[in-house]
C-alpha cells in the first residue's frame, strides 16, 4: 500500500513548525485567557471528549487521507460504522463556539496520530478512524489533517481559555507483526513460565532476567542478551511493512512481547497482544526512553495541557513510574504547571480499590473514574439503591493523596467503549418510556456535574444520542451521518436523528449541561470541596442527599437527588449555621432552614435541587 505524503516531515520544516508554535503562544502569553488557563488546577475543568472523525468535516479533501484505491486502501467509507467518515481537525476548530457554549473548559481529543488505515481478517476489516492503531507516533494522521492543523486547533482553543488534552498510547502499535507458528489463527498466550525470555530464542536457551533487575544499567545489560525475538512465537513482518512504523526503532520485533493474544487475566493482561495489536515490551529501557522522547516532543511542539493514557492497566507499573514524572517535568519546562495526566484503568464494575491501586503502585496522578459511572448507572437502575454513591467519600481515601486527590479524577457517564449513558440506562430499566429515559439522563448529568471529580462529557450525549451498545455502536456522527443503523436510532429530546447535523444549542440536554457547567465553574465547593453524605437509600430508589463545602470559607452547598419516579418530601441534615439557602439549579429546596441543622426538600420524581447556603 502506498503511503500518503506527510507534511512537515523533518529538519527545517519541523523547526519552522516549532517556531510557529512559539510565536503563536507569545501574544497569548499576555492574554488573560492563557494566564487563567495555565493557573487552573485540573479540578476546575469541565472536559469534552471527542473522536475527530465523528465530529465535524472541515476539509473533505482529506477524507481519504491521501490514499488511493478503494475503502480497503483508504479506510474511508462514511456508510460503514467501522470506517472513516471524514471528520477532521479543521472541523473541530470550526466548532469551538459550540463546544465552549456547553460550558466546557478542556477538550480531550481522541488519538490523532497516523494509523494503519485498515486491518483485520478478510471480510472483517475495519479502519483506524478511532486512532488507536498507530504506525507513526510523530505526526497527525492525514485523514484528520496536518501537524499545522493541530497546532492551529490548540492555539484557537488556548485563545479561548480552553485546554487541550491528547489521547496517547504506549501499550501497543498497529497490528503489523504476525506469528509464523500460529498457523493463521488467533495465537493463544504463551506464558513467561512456559516460554521464558531466552538467549537462544527458544525454551531451550538460557533464561534471562529481562526487566526485573534493579538499576537501569543492569536492566539494560540483561535485555542486551536477548537477540532473538522468537522466545515464545516467531514474529514475522509482512513484506512491504518492514519500515511502516515511526520512529524507526519501533520496527524491530525485539521490542515487543510476541507472546500471543491476551486473555485479559493475570500475567497476559500486561504481556499479551491487545486483540492482535503489537504489544510493546514496556519493561525494556529502550522502549521507556523512546516513549518519553515521542510524547515529550508533542508537549514541546504544541504546549498541550494533558494526556489521557489509553490501556494504562495493560502496561507494567514500573514504566509509568518513569514516564509520568518525565512528562510532568517536560510540561513544567514548557511553562505548563498543571499538566493533567489520567490513565484508563477500565473496570467491569464499581471497584475503587483497583482504580486507586494505579495511583499508588504506578504513580498516576489520576485515573478515569469508572467507579462513578457504575455508581450512577446503578443508582438510576430499576430496583436499586444508592449504596455505591453513598460509599464514595469513604472509598476516595484509598487514592494516593486521599479524598482531595479524588477531585482530580475525570468522571463520566459513558464513553466510546462502554457505550452512552442513554443506552446504559435504557438497558438497566427494561420497558422504560423515552420521556422517563430523558429524565434519568438529565438526573445522571446533574450528578456528574455536581459530585466530586472532573466531569467529562462524551460528544453527542448533549444532543440526546443513545446508541445500542459500546465500541462502534456508540460512535455516532455529529455531522450528517450516512450510516443507516445510526440514522434509524431515535435521539432523546429532539425529533432529529443522526442523519441531520446535531449542533443544536437549544437542545434540552445541551442547555442543562451548559447551565450546570457554569454553576460548577462559579462554585468552588463543587470543584474541590469535601463531601459529606447526608442520607441515601441503600436498597431502593429514593432520596440521595450530600453536602459539599467551600474550600475557602466552608459554607455549604446541598445536593439533593430523587432516584425514584415518585415525588419525595424529605428533611436533610445541614450545618447548624446554614440557615438560609438559594437555589442554584433544579427545584425543590426550601429557602430557609426550619430549624438549626435541618432543611426541607420537595423533589419531583427523578428531580434534583442544588442549594447554596447564604449569609
Amino acid at each position: 500500500m502506498k503511503r500518503a505524503p506527510i507534511a512537515l516531515l523533518a529538519g527545517a520544516a519541523l523547526a519552522l513548525l516549532s517556531s510557529a508554535g512559539q510565536t503563536a503562544d507569545a501574544p497569548l502569553a499576555r492574554s488573560e485567557a492563557l494566564a487563567d488557563l495555565r493557573a487552573r488546577g485540573p479540578e476546575r475543568e469541565v472536559i469534552y471528549f471527542v473522536l475527530p472523525d465523528r465530529f465535524a468535516n472541515g476539509d473533505p479533501s482529506n477524507d481519504r487521507g491521501g490514499y488511493g484505491g478503494d475503502r480497503l486502501s483508504s479506510g474511508f467509507d462514511p456508510a460503514d460504522k467501522g470506517f472513516y467518515h471524514g471528520g477532521d481537525l479543521k472541523g473541530l476548530t470550526q466548532k469551538l463556539d459550540y463546544i465552549q457554549g456547553l460550558g466546557v473548559t478542556a477538550i480531550w481529543v481522541g488519538p490523532i496520530f497516523r494509523n494503519k488505515p485498515v486491518q483485520g481478517p478478510t471480510g472483517q476489516e475495519s479502519a483506524g478512524y478511532h486512532g488507536y492503531w498507530i504506525t507513526d507516533f510523530t505526526h497527525v494522521d492525514p485523514h484528520f489533517g496536518s501537524d499545522v492543523d493541530f497546532g492551529r486547533f490548540v492555539a484557537a482553543a488556548h485563545a479561548r481559555g480552553m485546554k487541550v488534552y491528547m489521547d496517547i498510547i504506549v501499550n501497543h502499535t498497529a497490528d503489523v507483526i504476525h506469528y509464523a507458528d500460529a498457523a493463521g489463527k488467533a495465537p493463544a498466550y504463551r506464558s513467561l513460565a512456559d516460554y521464558p525470555y531466552s538467549t537462544r530464542g527458544d525454551v531451550g536457551g538460557s533464561a534471562i532476567n529481562a526487566g526485573f533487575a534493579g538499576d537501569r544499567d543492569q536492566t539494560l545489560a540483561n535485555w542486551s542478551k536477548l537477540t532473538d525475538p522468537a522466545f515464545a512465537y516467531r514474529p514475522v513482518v509482512p513484506e512491504g511493512e518492514a519500515h511502516e512504523k515511526v520512529p524507526a526503532w519501533l520496527n524491530d520485533p525485539i521490542y515487543y512481547h510476541n507472546r500471543g493474544d491476551t486473555d485479559w487475566l493475570g500475567e497476559s493482561a500486561q504481556y499479551g497482544d491487545f486483540v492482535g495489536l503489537d504489544d510493546l515490551a514496556t519493561e525494556h529501557p529502550r522502549v521507556v526512553e523512546g516513549m518519553i522522547d515521542i510524547y515529550g516532543a508533542w508537549i514541546d511542539r504544541f504546549a498541550i495541557d494533558g494526556f489521557r493514557i489509553d490501556t494504562a492497566r495493560h502496561v507494567n507499573p514500573a514504566f509509568w513510574r518513569q514516564f509520568i514524572p518525565a512528562m510532568q517535568a517536560r510540561a513544567h519546562a514548557r511553562g505548563i504547571p498543571n499538566f493533567h495526566i489520567f490513565g484508563e484503568v477500565a473496570t467491569g464494575a464499581y471497584d475503587p480499590a483497583l482504580l486507586a491501586s494505579w495511583t499508588r503502585d504506578a504513580g498516576f496522578p489520576a485515573v478515569l473514574d469508572f467507579g462513578l459511572m457504575y455508581a450512577v448507572v446503578n443508582a438510576l437502575s430499576a430496583g436499586h439503591g444508592e449504596a455505591e454513591l453513598a460509599r464514595m467519600p469513604l472509598d476516595d481515601t484509598l487514592y494516593a493523596g486521599g479524598a482531595q486527590a479524588a477531585n482530580q479524577l475525570p468522571t463520566f457517564l459513558g464513553n466510546h467503549d462502554a457505550g452512552r449513558i442513554g443506552m446504559l440506562l435504557e438497558k438497566a430499566n427494561p420497558g422504560i418510556s423515552r420521556e422517563e429515559l430523558l429524565l434519568r439522563v438529565r438526573l445522571a448529568h446533574a450528578m456528574l456535574l455536581t459530585l466530586r471529580g472532573v466531569p467529562t462529557i462524551y460528544s453527542g450525549d448533549e444532543q440526546g444520542f443513545v446508541g445500542t451498545g459500546g465500541d462502534k455502536d456508540s460512535r455516532q456522527d455529529m455531522f450528517p451521518s450516512r450510516v443507516a443503523e445510526f440514522n434509524a436510532q431515535a435521539s432523546l429530546g429532539t425529533d432529529r436523528t443522526t442523519a441531520d447535523a446535531n449542533f443544536d444549542t437549544a437542545h434540552p440536554l445541551y442547555r442543562l449541561i451548559g447551565e450546570l457547567a457554569r454553576i460548577r465553574r462559579g462554585t468552588p465547593a463543587l470543584q474541590s470541596g469535601p463531601t459529606l453524605v447526608r442520607g441515601a437509600e441503600q436498597e431502593h430508589p429514593g432520596l440521595l442527599a450530600l453536602s459539599r463545602f467551600d474550600p475557602g470559607d466552608g459554607h455549604e452547598v446541598v445536593l439533593a437527588f430523587n432516584t425514584s419516579t415518585k415525588p419525595i418530601e424529605g428533611r436533610i441534615a445541614v450545618e447548624p449555621k446554614s440557615m438560609q439557602f438559594r437555589q442554584l439549579a433544579g427545584q425543590g429546596c426550601a429557602t430557609r432552614s426550619i430549624a438549626a441543622g435541618s432543611l426541607d426538600v420537595r423533589l419531583a420524581g427523578l428531580g434534583f435541587a442544588i442549594c447554596e447556603a447564604t449569609p
